[in-house]
């Protein structure tokens, strides 16, 4: 009976072994289908599963003038992933008392046009009908400019509405730039000191940081586009532009903490989180794919949280499969090639071969 136990523990090892290796060998395929170019920009992906990493790739270039080669650690800006954490951290301050997201955005910018009809969780959600400073033909008049968190706003906030507050969803940065801007007012601190104290020192994120071109940051992937058939530096923004809704640097490995602190309870309650994490409805009764934060979609019929980034230069893609603990984050350093498919294509097929079994 013992044999008999040891050769069955002794194959299902054997199994796991070949399906990792097959896993492995099927990702490193769709990376380099995606990421061509072996001296030209690159990018790095992580997957783990249970809280713990499985696979962890890097390929490309880090710096195409210095022809230094991509590692696993490197730190690239994360674009719009930065919502997450401005989401947590205004849900962490609700915790506290010192927020509720049902109320106005009037009781704390009193100025702002119509800010009695516009509530927390309609800048959340992307529901506030706001204009997308984004999109606005003026933007490149404050491109370069290191405006102050209010300067940011009333660049905006006078441009009429797209549509009346909860009756629509649009993807908005004007949104999370106010979100932003109230963590300042409530708390007295800079956005990028609070998420630093409370986010990323709590968790151990030692990595991750609000981004800043002047500063020397160790392990920094530079930022690329493509001009034709030529590779060119990125643009050069000013973050005081995208902010709150766009402006954070991360490493995979610091992503996967975060992934981890928020599946642990470590920053938030469970009964907060689960307003994160839960889709939100218009106020017809129609139901939206997005939480706090985070688009709420579905993956081989299994529902997901995703969110992505681009940012001169840089793109971002995460996937969490909460059933199965399954966490994909990609990053490039050249907006020339997207994750964004892949990080679900890889997710996709990480849920195939190390799903739970009926």
């Amino acid at each position: 009976m013992k044999k008999l136990l040891a050769t069955a523990l002794l194959l299902l090892f054997i199994s796991a072994i070949v399906q990792a290796q097959d896993f492995t060998r099927k990702t490193d395929n769709m990376i380099s289908n995606v990421f061509k170019d072996k001296n030209g920009p690159g990018g790095v992906f992580l997957v783990a599963k249970n809280g713990k990493t499985i696979y962890h790739k890097a390929v490309g270039k880090a710096n195409l003038e210095l022809d230094v080669d991509m590692t696993a650690d490197q730190i690239f800006q994360i674009g719009s992933i930065t919502k997450q954490f401005t989401a947590v951290g205004i849900l962490m301050l609700e915790e506290q008392g010192k927020i509720n997201t049902g109320s106005s955005i009037s009781k704390y910018i009193p100025d702002y046009p119509s800010g009695d009809n516009i509530k927390i969780y309609h800048l959340l959600t992307h529901t506030s009908g706001i204009k997308d400073f984004t999109k606005m033909k003026s933007i490149q008049q404050i491109a370069q400019k290191d405006l102050s968190p209010k300067e940011l706003i009333d660049f905006f906030k006078n441009e009429p509405v797209e549509f009346l507050p909860g009756t629509k969803f649009e993807y908005n940065n004007s949104g999370y730039a106010i979100l932003g801007y109230i963590i300042e007012l409530v708390t007295g601190e800079t956005y990028r000191d609070f998420i630093r104290k409370n986010i990323f020192e709590k968790i151990g994120m030692v990595n991750s940081r609000y981004a800043d071109d002047s500063a020397i940051i160790k392990k920094r992937a530079y930022g690329y586009q493509k001009k034709g058939e030529a590779y060119v530096n990125k643009g050069r923004i000013s973050f005081a532009i995208p902010y709150s809704s766009g402006s954070l640097m991360s490493t995979s490995e610091d992503m996967l903490k975060w992934q981890n602190a928020l599946n642990h309870n470590l920053l938030l309650n469970e009964k907060t989180s689960e307003k994160a994490f839960t889709k939100k409805t218009l106020d017809n009764g129609e139901t939206i794919g997005y939480g706090f934060g985070w688009h709420l979609s579905r993956l081989n019929g299994i529902a997901t949280r995703e969110h992505g980034g681009s940012v001169f230069g840089f793109k971002s893609m995460g996937v969490y499969i909460p059933d199965e603990d399954i966490y994909v984050i990609g990053f490039s350093n050249c907006d020339c090639n997207s994750p964004t498919q892949l990080v679900r294509d890889i997710a996709s097929e990480a849920w195939k071969t190390f799903k739970s079994k009926p």
